[in-house]
């Protein structure tokens, strides 16, 4: 395992992203979202966030850029950020003028994006999750959060995510694959009834949304055809024509080669970032969905090991260029605009007759050795750890550690899985959970949930509060008054024996 060398065009990539102190904003997907909105209001909320991606799709920017071999580009710039406006306008209009001052996550606005916010955004004005999270809050409760004893913000402002999606399911059906499926579903509804009116909907939502990432990775196939076409290096040029098949083919169709396979795993990534707003949304196990694709073509002299690197280094990167853009709170509290986009490997997997062996294959190598020799945010890397765990493999891990970006992280098979089945999940499952986000785990296309970023108490304060009669020491209000306070010398807390 080589760490100490990387290919220059990845080099001259990761050198475009962290260059970039101030990123722009981007008003694209904005501006597509609120035309839909507008002109589709007597539609189900699930409609319209197909309608809405479908529009932004079709008719957003797309570019290739940095000799990238992985491509897919979630805003109209380089790590633009872009707005999402059926989540909150609130800070937005409170906070656009000074976005360029923020120290550590600030967001260059052009005057041009000015004027197109703020004339977005009285459409949005009581339309927003935001809003109607504070329709449902008591006074007392909107209260609280004013204090800031508890912050629910982010909860309110952005989509959820927290999971892995089904990569080797969707892998394996292809587009066409999983459209054929909800027809399946569709035809054997039964839409007399209510429950079968509301599965109505989400299927022509999920039928919508699919046939429009199948047209947006054509547009990536055309793009590249063409930038092929006038390329006069012969080896970009070859590249370039080659991810045009790509796209092509997996437009439609269940990949065929590793390359292809990586490339539709990402698009998927990216499709759920440009219409989830969410964070922690990981690709969970690639070294178990990926591998068969990887060793096929190594071994029948498709590309070579170093060249594997270089498609995994290029996706890492396009992770890196997702952005987000977050209210000046939340950017202290979140330490800027984390993405948290898991890759997990390793672990253990079930044998044909069921009993656990060591999952280690020859792309948790690869991906382990990518990693260390990019050194990136992104992704975050998680290893899965258990006492049979391929020891070599484990050395390798720490001599990455050791290169000093605080990665891979490991989560222990040991507890993880029995944890699991005792919560009920089949042990199948438990056995295929993932890393997602920073620390939790969840058993992907199945099952997920939150251990944190649910609640975000100040319980210092909250302590304080219960030494001295229920008042917070910060605002001086009340929320639970009682008659019990330290000053005055009536809290036991020493006992003489």
């Amino acid at each position: 395992m080589e760490l100490n060398y990387l290919p220059q065009r990845i080099q001259d990539h990761k050198k475009a992203l962290v260059n970039i102190v101030t990123p722009p904003i981007c008003t694209e997907r904005a501006e597509a979202y609120t035309k839909i909105y507008r002109e589709n209001e007597d539609k189900p909320v699930i409609v319209q966030r197909a309608l809405a991606l479908e529009e932004h799709l079709r008719t957003r920017t797309i570019w290739i850029d940095n000799n990238e071999l992985i491509v897919g580009n979630q805003a109209s710039k380089l790590r633009a950020a872009p707005i999402f406006p059926e989540y909150t306008v609130r800070w937005i209009e409170a906070e656009i003028d000074g976005l360029a001052d923020r120290p550590g996550a600030g967001f260059h606005v052009t005057e041009e994006d000015k004027e197109v916010i703020h004339s977005l955004t009285p459409y949005w004005r009581g339309k927003t999750v935001q809003d109607r999270c504070y329709g449902m809050f008591t006074d007392e409760q909107e209260a609280i959060l004013a204090s800031t004893i508890i912050k629910a913000e982010g909860n309110m402002t952005s989509g959820d995510a927290h999971l892995a999606v089904d990569n080797e399911k969707i892998l394996a059906l292809g587009l066409d694959g999983l459209i054929t499926e909800v027809d399946d579903y569709r035809r054997a509804n039964d839409i007399s009834s209510y429950e079968g009116l509301k599965k109505e909907q989400f299927y022509k939502s999920v039928d919508i949304v699919l046939r429009a990432i199948q047209q947006h990775i054509l547009r990536f196939a055309e793009l590249a055809s063409n930038m092929a076409k006038t390329e006069t290096n012969a080896a970009r040029q070859q590249e370039l024509a080659t991810i045009a098949v790509n796209c092509e083919h997996i437009a439609y169709h269940a990949p065929t080669n590793f390359w292809q396979a990586l490339q539709l795993s990402y698009f998927v990534q990216l499709m759920l970032q440009i219409e989830s707003n969410g964070h922690s949304v990981s690709f969970g196990r690639m070294d178990q969905y990926l591998n068969d694709y990887y060793v096929a073509d190594i071994n029948s002299g498709e590309f070579e090991h170093g060249f594997a690197l270089e498609l995994l280094q290029s996706c890492w990167l396009k992770l890196l260029e997702v952005n987000k853009i977050r209210s000046g709170a939340h950017s202290k509290a979140s330490a800027g605009s984390p993405l948290y986009q898991n890759v997990c490997i390793g672990g253990q997997k079930l044998s044909e007759n069921g009993e656990p062996i060591d999952a280690v294959n020859p792309l948790s190598w690869a991906i382990l050795e990518s990693c260390g020799q990019l050194r990136s945010t992104q992704p975050n890397l998680s290893v899965r750890y258990h006492e049979g765990l391929n020891q070599e493999f484990l050395m390798g891990c720490i001599e990455v550690i050791k290169c000093g970006f605080g990665m891979p992280a490991f989560n222990n098979d040991e507890i993880v899985i029995p944890e699991f089945i005792k919560l009920g999940v089949e042990r199948e499952d438990a056995y295929n959970y993932a890393s997602i986000g920073c620390i939790e785990t969840a058993v992907p296309g199945k099952w997920g949930y939150r251990c944190t970023g649910m609640s975000f108490i100040n319980f210092a304060r909250i302590l304080l509060a219960a030494l001295n009669e229920g008042k917070d020491a910060t605002t001086g209000e009340c929320f639970l008054p009682h008659d019990k306070s330290l000053a005055k010398g009536n809290f036991a807390i020493w006992k003489k024996s």
